[in-house]
């Protein structure tokens, strides 16, 4: 089995480090154009005319303050890759690893899908239906609730038994009581965790085969 961890492209990366770098350099473009014009009209003035030296210092305050700014975007650039690959490193323990996550799409890994349905209470049944994706129902089973939380496996198979590829396969659960009665049911997906990522808007991601959620759609994390 190959797990990985990974960030956004080499490329990715440098556009957004360059912001501030473009930024100074633009910068420093224009303090040099100011400091040409500023040394051409002292060179040119009228001795006995002299300038004023107050709207002079005043520019010369904006550019400083400019400066100063584009300095600390930089410094926050750099605090941000810092903290989002930290963040990648954090989630390497998980590789591997069985979690349980909150999807309305379950992972079919090595020819199995996991659902984890919950203990009997106004529900004692369940039908779970696993669709294409285009909504062609691919299989459905009754499931009776018992006194604890139930595992439910999909061997990967349609109606017909066809072996399906494995991947991300929507999925409903309809609950119902004792006479027949609909009852609402949650069920939760279980899969091995088999990569973390980040995506090009900055959000880390952790991947479940063919099935990709957000870290706080995450709610236990078991054994290999």
């Amino acid at each position: 089995m190959t797990s990985a961890i990974s960030g956004t492209s080499s490329s990715q990366s440098a556009g957004t480090g360059s912001k501030a770098g473009a930024a100074a350099t633009s910068l420093g473009a224009n303090f040099d154009t100011f400091l040409t014009l500023l040394t051409t009209q002292l060179k040119n003035q009228d001795p006995t005319k002299a300038m004023d030296t107050s709207e002079m210092t005043n520019q010369l305050v904006q550019f400083a303050a400019v400066e100063q700014q584009i300095s600390m975007n930089g410094n926050l650039e750099k605090l941000i890759s810092l903290q989002q690959a930290a963040q990648l490193t954090a989630a390497a323990p998980l590789m591997g690893k069985q979690v349980e996550v909150e999807s309305d799409k379950l992972a079919l890994q090595d020819g199995v899908g996991r659902l984890r349905l919950p203990a009997a209470g106004a529900a004692t049944g369940a039908i779970v239906t696993v669709t294409d994706a285009n909504g062609r129902t691919l299989r459905t089973q009754d499931v009776t609730l018992g006194s604890n939380a139930t595992e439910w496996q999909w061997d990967g198979r349609d109606g017909n038994g066809n072996t399906l590829a494995d991947g991300a396969y929507a999925y409903s659960v309809a609950g119902y009581d004792a006479t027949g009665a609909s009852q609402a049911v949650s069920a939760t997906v279980l899969a091995r965790a088999t990569a973390a990522e980040r995506q090009s808007g900055g959000d880390l991601k952790l991947v479940l085969g063919g099935l990709t959620v957000g870290f706080d759609a995450v709610r236990s994390v078991g054994g290999e």
